[in-house]
């Protein structure tokens, strides 16, 4: 029996073991976490990491020819947990309705493989990490690390799982700025790329030099900061709590949350209940270095070097990348740079984080585009 057929009948069991309710028809189960230990990693500006680990997930199969693969990338505080469960939990993850069996992307032939950014908090070398030259967390001592930098560790595991070429980058928000700059930093290694409530360049209304100062001068307010060096010292879950909390508001979790939650008060404990959560989970200085990034970062001068394909997606009521501020002039940008762009202006009144949600809406342009990528996979 092969590999794919030992695992389809694995997972069948597993089903038939676990309540009817437990699992949607096309959902991933048995969703494993795996790293990746990268040697003497050089970052853009010419530092030497001597380790750095990435945090990944994989759905479905590499082809003989590793040629089926697609990658997704996440958002500025979101995680590799794209999609499926892991053992004994429900599925999850922002793509879970667009991945697995027969969906949208369909782990029945393609490929699909997600990573924790570099610096992120969710298993990758970040500044909790250990320092080796102190062994002490790096905190703020964490190097300067660009978007190149991040998907530069993604190509590198790529290569180690034998991938040979991408069908196509599909990501949101942070993660469509790593989709722009693949397309740009290995144009002849991806076919398209599908970004999502993000563009080319930082977000106009949170991705300023501004916005980074506020950032550190709010969390320096914290009593434990610092300087950022507050692992013994408790951490600064009050003040990271709170800034989940209105994070959250302004991507549109009230709205996402108005049927399950209809009455105020239990929607605002419920709010409070995943800030939380998140709080405890993701380092502050983390929230800096991906940041500082995202300010110093675009490929907006860079879109001839394009050759993938774009499905370039956003969502009516996103605060975050408003479509009546950036559509046109990104469209514009990418037909004069020759790009094979087509753009997709979803309606929804679920803001930012919406896209995970409007599959019903998003997931058939997509479908279509992997068809035109990758017509016999």
């Amino acid at each position: 029996m092969g590999v794919n057929n030992v695992r389809k009948l694995l997972v069948l069991l597993t089903c038939l073991l676990l309540p009817a309710h437990a699992f949607a028809k096309g959902d991933l189960v048995d969703v494993q976490k795996r790293t990746l230990v990268l040697k003497d990693f050089r970052l853009q500006n010419g530092e030497v990491l001597p380790e750095v680990t990435i945090a990944f997930e994989t759905y479905g199969d590499l082809a003989l020819d590793g040629r089926n693969a697609i990658l997704l990338t996440h958002g500025y505080t979101n995680s590799q947990k794209a999609a499926g469960a892991y053992p004994g939990e429900k599925p999850s993850g922002s793509w879970n309705e667009y991945v697995g069996p027969g969906k949208v992307i369909d782990t029945d032939k393609v490929f699909v493989v997600s990573a924790n950014m570099l610096g992120s908090s969710w298993g990758s070398t970040s500044p909790a990490f250990t320092n080796p030259k102190t062994g002490k967390p790096y905190g703020p001592d964490f190097p300067d690390i660009t978007v190149v930098d991040i998907i530069n560790t993604q190509y590198q595991l790529l290569q180690h799982l034998g991938v040979k070429h991408l069908i196509a980058v599909v990501g949101a928000s942070y993660g469509g700025y790593q989709a722009f700059q693949w397309s740009v930093s290995y144009p002849d290694f991806v076919d398209g790329i599908v970004p999502v409530v993000s563009a080319p360049h930082p977000s106009p209304t949170t991705g300023n030099q501004q916005d980074l100062d506020d950032l550190v001068k709010r969390l320096s307010e914290d009593p434990n900061w610092n300087g950022g060096d507050y692992y013994a010292k408790g951490g600064v879950l009050g003040t990271t709590t709170q800034m989940r909390i209105e994070t959250l508001k302004e991507y549109g979790i009230e709205q996402q949350l108005i049927k399950q939650f209809p009455e105020e008060a239990a929607r605002e404990a419920e709010i409070q209940r995943q800030a939380e959560v998140w709080a405890r989970a993701f380092d502050a200085n983390s929230l800096i270095v991906l940041k500082r990034a995202e300010v110093r970062w675009s490929v907006l001068e860079q879109l001839k070097a394009v050759k993938a394909k774009v499905l370039y997606v956003l969502i009516s009521s996103d605060k975050v990348f408003p479509p009546s501020s950036i559509a046109k002039n990104v469209m514009d940008k990418m037909k004069s740079a020759g790009v094979d762009a087509e753009y997709l202006l979803v309606e929804s009144d679920l803001g930012h984080i919406g896209y995970a949600r409007e599959a019903g809406k998003i997931g058939p342009k997509i479908r279509e585009l992997l068809a035109r990528l990758a017509p016999n996979r």
